[in-house]
């Protein structure tokens, strides 16, 4: 069975679900920057930013399956924009089974919640995103200069 929570409500702790998103998306020199935004980030439901855990039980365990976070802004030059749906993982055991597109629908409702019409996210890939409804919008640029593609999803 899997389930969507937010990491401050992470039986493992705050920090280990950091520590988890960050060793999907960091470096070895940013691991306070995940720590601290994690930290921080808000349990109300009508607040961003967020970050949240797929979790897999069965058998009486339960493991991080994959995460997600809803952002003010993604790295991108469109600070227009928000919120951002960043930081999407699934780990390659669990792939294949559509849990994207449960993330997708939890992260609408969560924006929705909070007063936004859209989710926006920037990406690099090609063809993942459009099959769950996300409209490629325009292009943005990261802050190294590059040409990044901007999706919206309607959260209604």
């Amino acid at each position: 069975m899997y389930r969507i929570v937010n990491v401050q409500e992470y039986q493992g702790g705050v920090e280990q679900g950091a520590q988890y998103i960050h060793s999907k998306w960091g470096n070895k020199t940013n691991l306070s920057f995940y720590l601290n935004a994690v930290a921080h980030a808000f349990l109300l439901e009508n607040r961003i930013p967020k970050f949240f855990l797929l979790l897999h039980e069965a058998e009486g365990s339960t493991e991080i399956a994959g995460c997600y976070g809803l952002i003010a802004n993604d790295f991108i030059s469109r600070h227009d924009l928000m919120p951002w749906f960043a930081c999407l993982f699934i780990e390659k055991d669990h792939r294949g089974s559509r849990l994207s597109e449960r993330m997708f629908s939890h992260a609408k409702q969560q924006a929705a919640a909070a007063g936004f019409a859209h989710l926006y996210l920037t990406t690099d890939h090609d063809g993942l995103y459009e099959k769950f409804g996300w409209q490629r919008l325009e292009d943005g640029f990261a802050p190294s200069g590059e040409r990044t593609r901007i999706y919206r999803l309607a959260t209604a």
